[in-house]
């Protein structure tokens, strides 16, 4: 009785462990994704953010990148970010949306 109930107790333990590895990775890739998409749109925003998606597509990771222009205005940018090779593609400049609540 007491073996099944070790083994159980050995195995819950691992995957606890398991999971707080993972969120670690996880955080440690959003914040990779957010550093490569700030870096990518540099000088396009007066003060970048950059909204990272916590864990991408299969392939890619994903962010928007948003701020004030330096020539007036706002708006974002569309940053992939792709997990094997570790590059950047930034898409155009998106305006900002900005929902009503009437739109609720």
């Amino acid at each position: 009785m007491l073996k099944p109930l070790a083994i159980l107790a050995i195995t819950l333990g691992g995957v606890s462990l398991a999971t707080a590895a993972s969120d670690d990775a996880w955080a440690e890739f959003a914040k990779e994704v957010e550093d490569a998409c700030l870096t990518a749109t540099k000088g396009v925003f007066t003060e970048p953010t950059a909204t990272v998606d916590p864990f991408g597509s299969e392939s890619y990771g994903l962010a928007l990148v948003s701020g004030a222009f330096p020539s007036g205005g706002e708006g974002a940018i569309i940053c992939v970010f792709d997990k094997q090779a570790k590059t950047v593609e930034i898409g155009g400049e998106l305006p900002v949306m900005v929902m009503s609540q009437d739109a609720e």
